[in-house]
Protein backbone atom coordinates (compact mmCIF):
# COMPACT_ATOMS: atom_id res chain seq x y z
CA UNK A 1 0.00 0.00 0.00
CA UNK A 2 0.95 3.49 -0.51
CA UNK A 3 1.27 5.66 2.54
CA UNK A 4 -1.21 8.22 3.65
CA UNK A 5 -1.54 10.98 0.94
CA UNK A 6 2.05 10.28 -0.07
CA UNK A 7 3.20 12.97 2.40
CA UNK A 8 5.95 10.52 3.42
CA UNK A 9 7.00 7.28 1.79
CA UNK A 10 9.89 4.90 1.33
CA UNK A 11 13.34 6.46 1.66
CA UNK A 12 15.59 5.72 -1.29
CA UNK A 13 18.60 3.48 -0.90
CA UNK A 14 22.10 4.24 0.34
CA UNK A 15 23.49 4.21 -3.18
CA UNK A 16 22.79 7.90 -3.69
CA UNK A 17 24.42 9.09 -0.49
CA UNK A 18 28.13 9.19 -1.46
CA UNK A 19 27.65 11.89 -4.12
CA UNK A 20 26.35 14.28 -1.47
CA UNK A 21 29.41 13.76 0.68
CA UNK A 22 31.61 14.94 -2.18
CA UNK A 23 29.38 17.83 -3.24
CA UNK A 24 30.29 21.48 -2.78
CA UNK A 25 27.46 23.44 -1.25
CA UNK A 26 26.30 26.59 -3.02
CA UNK A 27 23.99 29.34 -1.69
CA UNK A 28 21.24 28.06 -3.98
CA UNK A 29 21.67 24.51 -2.63
CA UNK A 30 21.39 25.80 0.92
CA UNK A 31 18.31 27.90 0.17
CA UNK A 32 16.58 25.04 -1.63
CA UNK A 33 17.42 22.63 1.16
CA UNK A 34 15.95 24.98 3.75
CA UNK A 35 12.79 25.43 1.67
CA UNK A 36 12.43 21.67 1.19
CA UNK A 37 12.85 20.95 4.89
CA UNK A 38 10.32 23.61 5.76
CA UNK A 39 7.82 22.26 3.23
CA UNK A 40 8.33 18.73 4.51
CA UNK A 41 7.90 19.78 8.11
CA UNK A 42 4.73 21.72 7.33
CA UNK A 43 3.19 18.86 5.38
CA UNK A 44 4.14 16.24 7.96
CA UNK A 45 2.91 18.32 10.85
CA UNK A 46 -0.43 18.79 9.10
CA UNK A 47 -0.82 15.10 8.32
CA UNK A 48 0.12 13.90 11.80
CA UNK A 49 -1.98 16.42 13.70
CA UNK A 50 -5.07 15.92 11.50
CA UNK A 51 -4.90 12.15 11.32
CA UNK A 52 -8.32 11.89 12.99
CA UNK A 53 -9.85 13.77 10.04
CA UNK A 54 -8.50 11.22 7.59
CA UNK A 55 -9.84 8.41 9.76
CA UNK A 56 -13.25 10.08 9.82
CA UNK A 57 -13.26 10.30 6.02
CA UNK A 58 -12.38 6.62 5.72
CA UNK A 59 -15.22 5.71 8.09
CA UNK A 60 -17.54 7.83 5.95
CA UNK A 61 -16.43 5.88 2.87
CA UNK A 62 -17.02 2.63 4.73
CA UNK A 63 -20.55 3.74 5.70
CA UNK A 64 -21.27 4.57 2.06
CA UNK A 65 -20.17 1.08 1.04
CA UNK A 66 -22.29 -0.41 3.82
CA UNK A 67 -25.30 1.48 2.52
CA UNK A 68 -24.78 0.73 -1.19
CA UNK A 69 -23.25 -2.73 -1.48
CA UNK A 70 -22.60 -4.57 1.81
CA UNK A 71 -20.88 -7.94 1.32
CA UNK A 72 -21.17 -7.58 -2.45
CA UNK A 73 -18.17 -9.87 -2.94
CA UNK A 74 -19.49 -12.66 -0.71
CA UNK A 75 -18.66 -16.11 -2.05
CA UNK A 76 -15.78 -14.94 -4.22
CA UNK A 77 -12.81 -17.31 -4.46
CA UNK A 78 -9.40 -16.22 -3.26
CA UNK A 79 -7.59 -15.70 -6.54
CA UNK A 80 -5.34 -13.41 -8.53
CA UNK A 81 -8.43 -11.58 -9.72
CA UNK A 82 -9.52 -10.91 -6.16
CA UNK A 83 -6.05 -9.55 -5.47
CA UNK A 84 -6.70 -6.95 -8.16
CA UNK A 85 -9.93 -5.91 -6.42
CA UNK A 86 -8.05 -5.80 -3.13
CA UNK A 87 -5.48 -3.52 -4.72
CA UNK A 88 -8.27 -1.28 -5.97
CA UNK A 89 -9.60 -1.04 -2.40
CA UNK A 90 -6.12 -0.06 -1.22
CA UNK A 91 -6.05 2.61 -3.91
CA UNK A 92 -9.42 3.91 -2.76
CA UNK A 93 -8.02 4.19 0.75
CA UNK A 94 -4.99 6.11 -0.49
CA UNK A 95 -7.23 8.38 -2.55
CA UNK A 96 -9.39 9.07 0.50
CA UNK A 97 -6.32 9.97 2.54
CA UNK A 98 -4.99 12.22 -0.21
CA UNK A 99 -8.31 14.04 -0.52
CA UNK A 100 -8.30 14.74 3.22
CA UNK A 101 -4.74 16.08 2.99
CA UNK A 102 -5.26 17.73 -0.39
CA UNK A 103 -4.39 21.25 0.72
CA UNK A 104 -1.15 20.12 2.36
CA UNK A 105 -0.31 18.01 -0.69
CA UNK A 106 -0.81 20.94 -3.09
CA UNK A 107 1.13 23.32 -0.85
CA UNK A 108 4.10 20.94 -0.77
CA UNK A 109 4.11 20.61 -4.56
CA UNK A 110 3.95 24.39 -5.01
CA UNK A 111 6.83 24.91 -2.57
CA UNK A 112 9.15 22.23 -3.93
CA UNK A 113 8.57 22.43 -7.69
CA UNK A 114 10.68 25.60 -8.23
CA UNK A 115 13.59 24.45 -6.04
CA UNK A 116 16.96 23.75 -7.65
CA UNK A 117 20.10 21.87 -6.54
CA UNK A 118 23.48 21.47 -8.20
CA UNK A 119 23.48 17.82 -7.12
CA UNK A 120 21.74 15.94 -9.98
CA UNK A 121 20.59 13.12 -7.67
CA UNK A 122 18.69 15.55 -5.45
CA UNK A 123 17.30 17.46 -8.42
CA UNK A 124 16.03 14.23 -9.99
CA UNK A 125 14.46 13.01 -6.74
CA UNK A 126 12.75 16.35 -6.16
CA UNK A 127 11.31 16.38 -9.67
CA UNK A 128 9.98 12.81 -9.36
CA UNK A 129 8.58 13.50 -5.91
CA UNK A 130 6.56 16.52 -6.98
CA UNK A 131 5.29 14.68 -10.06
CA UNK A 132 4.22 11.71 -7.94
CA UNK A 133 2.50 13.84 -5.33
CA UNK A 134 0.70 15.80 -8.02
CA UNK A 135 -0.56 12.50 -9.46
CA UNK A 136 -1.56 11.35 -5.98
CA UNK A 137 -3.61 14.47 -5.45
CA UNK A 138 -5.51 13.75 -8.67
CA UNK A 139 -6.25 10.12 -7.81
CA UNK A 140 -10.03 9.58 -7.66
CA UNK A 141 -11.90 7.22 -5.38
CA UNK A 142 -13.05 4.39 -7.68
CA UNK A 143 -16.54 2.91 -7.95
CA UNK A 144 -15.82 -0.07 -5.73
CA UNK A 145 -19.43 -1.22 -5.57
CA UNK A 146 -19.82 -1.09 -9.33
CA UNK A 147 -16.58 -2.89 -10.03
CA UNK A 148 -17.20 -5.71 -7.55
CA UNK A 149 -20.76 -6.10 -8.89
CA UNK A 150 -19.42 -6.46 -12.43
CA UNK A 151 -16.86 -8.99 -11.25
CA UNK A 152 -19.56 -10.98 -9.46
CA UNK A 153 -21.91 -10.82 -12.47
CA UNK A 154 -19.14 -12.35 -14.57
CA UNK A 155 -18.86 -15.32 -12.24
CA UNK A 156 -15.80 -13.94 -10.44
CA UNK A 157 -13.71 -14.35 -13.56
CA UNK A 158 -11.78 -11.48 -15.10
CA UNK A 159 -12.00 -8.20 -13.22
CA UNK A 160 -13.55 -5.19 -14.97
CA UNK A 161 -11.30 -3.11 -17.18
CA UNK A 162 -11.88 -0.19 -14.82
CA UNK A 163 -10.27 -2.14 -11.97
CA UNK A 164 -7.27 -3.07 -14.07
CA UNK A 165 -6.68 0.49 -15.28
CA UNK A 166 -7.15 1.94 -11.78
CA UNK A 167 -4.63 -0.49 -10.31
CA UNK A 168 -2.14 0.48 -12.99
CA UNK A 169 -2.66 4.14 -12.17
CA UNK A 170 -2.14 3.53 -8.44
CA UNK A 171 0.93 1.35 -8.92
CA UNK A 172 2.52 3.97 -11.18
CA UNK A 173 2.60 6.47 -8.31
CA UNK A 174 5.91 5.98 -6.51
CA UNK A 175 6.55 8.34 -3.62
CA UNK A 176 10.22 8.60 -2.62
CA UNK A 177 11.28 11.34 -0.24
CA UNK A 178 14.70 12.95 -0.61
CA UNK A 179 16.79 11.25 2.09
CA UNK A 180 17.78 13.67 4.82
CA UNK A 181 21.33 12.33 4.74
CA UNK A 182 21.55 13.38 1.10
CA UNK A 183 20.52 16.91 2.03
CA UNK A 184 22.74 17.14 5.11
CA UNK A 185 25.80 18.63 3.33
CA UNK A 186 23.63 21.53 2.14
CA UNK A 187 22.01 22.34 5.48
CA UNK A 188 22.67 25.62 7.18
CA UNK A 189 23.58 25.26 10.87
CA UNK A 190 20.12 26.52 11.83
CA UNK A 191 18.50 23.84 9.64
CA UNK A 192 19.83 20.95 11.69
CA UNK A 193 17.11 21.31 14.29
CA UNK A 194 14.50 21.54 11.53
CA UNK A 195 15.88 18.40 9.92
CA UNK A 196 15.64 16.59 13.27
CA UNK A 197 11.99 17.64 13.61
CA UNK A 198 11.29 16.34 10.10
CA UNK A 199 12.89 13.01 11.04
CA UNK A 200 10.81 12.83 14.23
CA UNK A 201 7.56 13.52 12.39
CA UNK A 202 8.53 10.99 9.74
CA UNK A 203 8.84 8.33 12.43
CA UNK A 204 5.54 9.39 13.98
CA UNK A 205 3.84 9.19 10.59
CA UNK A 206 5.20 5.69 10.02
CA UNK A 207 3.85 4.61 13.40
CA UNK A 208 0.40 6.00 12.67
CA UNK A 209 0.34 4.45 9.22
CA UNK A 210 1.39 1.06 10.57
CA UNK A 211 -1.26 1.08 13.30
CA UNK A 212 -4.18 2.49 11.31
CA UNK A 213 -3.51 1.89 7.62
CA UNK A 214 -3.84 -1.90 7.72
CA UNK A 215 -6.93 -1.68 9.93
CA UNK A 216 -8.60 0.75 7.53
CA UNK A 217 -7.86 -1.48 4.56
CA UNK A 218 -9.22 -4.56 6.36
CA UNK A 219 -12.36 -2.64 7.33
CA UNK A 220 -13.17 -1.78 3.72
CA UNK A 221 -12.38 -5.30 2.53
CA UNK A 222 -14.67 -6.79 5.18
CA UNK A 223 -17.48 -4.47 4.17
CA UNK A 224 -17.15 -5.65 0.57
CA UNK A 225 -16.51 -9.30 1.61
CA UNK A 226 -13.18 -9.40 -0.19
CA UNK A 227 -9.95 -11.11 0.86
CA UNK A 228 -6.56 -9.47 0.91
Amino acid sequence: MLGRSGILAVVVGLAVAPSAALAVSTPNDAASTHAYLLASYTALHTVVTTWSSAEADVRKLDLELHAECPLVGAGSPQSEQEQELSTEVAGALVASYSHTDGAALRAFVRAVTPLRWSNPSIARLARKLTQARRALGRLPIPDLCGDVRLWRAGGFGAVPATTHSYDQRVNAIEIKEIPLRLLAPYERPADRALSARVAHLSTRFSELEFVHGQDDWNMLLETLALNQ
